[in-house]
């Protein structure tokens, strides 16, 4: 029976002998050292801000309209019997130059009439003078003679006869007038409906036209916008002036430059868009006279407009893409961490943004979009690490 124990306990004995054995190896072995990696910083771009004295500037776009634009309408019938080398789509006049001209014989036939009808009435007329001063000889000595008598009534129907006749001498000379057609402005022609040897009649529209002394364009512009230009709703300029803007567009392959003023802005806002319009002027675009190559303000082009607003003085200027949502700017501090701040905005568009307080000039404003930002996180400027390389380039060169 003791040996039956001794041959259980035996195979039990040396497990629990290799457990501690290798319990005891476990204890004893040597720990390997470990080695904390701090967080490698996360690289952002930075741009130092600026101080200094800014004009705000209003970017919009808009379509160049004619200030002047009409319809070339016949006032009289008749064949049109001549036209104008440029009464043509894109021709070019002056200010009361014959366009088109309507047959007169008509015309000049009537106003003929017309001045025989004058020089009767004027006979008339000195002859009821002439009856009325010998009625009055002939009854001087009748007490309270009629007007009849003294032909008074005669004379004054001579008289209207007179100014009949004479308002229809006026009227014929209108019309022959009018058998030459010709606009009040220099213009273009936008397009033509007739030609020569046609018959028109009064209010035939031979022509549209448009003047070409000055265009407008309508900027539309947002309640922020209008801030930036520091005038009220309804401004208008006076004595020729105004905000200055520049136009550009694409044109011909080329990027052309045109410059304006803003003339005056719309009393009311436009209920659909909740924006304001501007119209802005530009003098004389179809004048080429600096160079062969230049290119008018051409009326329909679609134009991007760069208006001069109000301008600030001792403001903190940042690139737009610094500043964050609940108007927050992210630091890089010399520490190279993130650091937050709160900043006071004046203004701010696509491009810039202009602050009263927050951030002093030439700290690093962070430009790069940042997951999960925290306040002490490690940063590194790209830069920072941009400018060093130059520095080393230069140093090389210079070597």
């Amino acid at each position: 029976m003791t040996s039956r124990v001794k041959k259980a306990l035996i195979p039990l004995l040396v497990l629990l002998g290799g457990i501690g054995i290798v319990v005891l190896l476990n204890a004893t072995k040597p720990k390997p050292d470990v080695a904390v990696e701090a967080p490698r910083p996360i690289r952002v771009h930075t741009q130092a801000a600026v101080v200094a004295t800014n004009q705000l500037t209003v970017h919009t776009t808009g379509d160049v309209r004619a200030t002047l634009r009409s319809d070339l309408v016949a006032q009289v019938a008749g064949r049109i019997i001549q036209v104008s080398d440029e009464f043509v789509e894109g021709g070019r006049f002056l200010a009361g130059e014959t366009l088109l001209t309507i047959e007169d014989t008509d015309y000049r036939a009537a106003l003929n009439e017309a001045e025989a009808r004058v020089a009767a009435a004027e006979v008339d007329l000195e002859t009821a003078f002439a009856d009325a001063d010998v009625a009055r000889q002939q009854l001087a000595g009748v007490d309270k003679p009629s007007a009849l008598a003294l032909k008074k009534p005669q004379v004054t129907r001579a008289q209207l006869a007179l100014e009949a006749a004479e308002s229809g001498l006026s009227l014929a000379r209108t019309n022959l007038e009018r058998t030459k057609i010709a606009l009040p402005y220099t213009g273009r022609l936008r397009s033509t409906a007739v030609d020569l040897g046609e018959y028109v009649g009064p209010g035939k529209v031979l022509a549209s036209a448009f003047g070409t002394d000055r265009v407008e364009v309508r900027l539309p512009l947002t309640d922020n916008q209008l801030g930036a230009l520091g005038v009220p709703i309804g401004y208008r300029a006076q004595n020729g002036a105004g905000l200055a803007v520049d136009f550009t567009a694409e044109v011909a392959g080329e990027r052309r430059l045109w410059t304006g003023r803003v003339e005056r802005l719309d009393a009311a806002i436009d209920p659909q868009t909740r924006v304001i319009y501007a119209t802005a002027v530009v003098e004389r675009p179809y004048d080429l006279v600096e160079a062969p190559s230049a290119m008018p303000l051409a009326v329909g082009l679609f134009v991007e407009a760069a208006i001069a607003g109000r301008i600030l003085t001792d403001t903190i200027a940042i690139p737009s893409d610094g500043l964050r949502a609940g108007d927050r700017v992210f630091i890089l501090d010399v520490k190279g961490q993130l650091e937050i701040r709160n900043v006071e905005v004046i203004y701010s568009n696509t491009r810039e943004t202009f602050l009263a307080s927050g951030i002093a000039s030439g700290e690093a404003v962070i430009t790069s979009a940042i997951r999960n930002p925290i306040p002490g996180m490690a940063l590194e400027s790209i830069n920072a690490e941009s400018e060093a390389i130059s520095a080393t380039l230069d140093a090389t060169l210079a070597d």
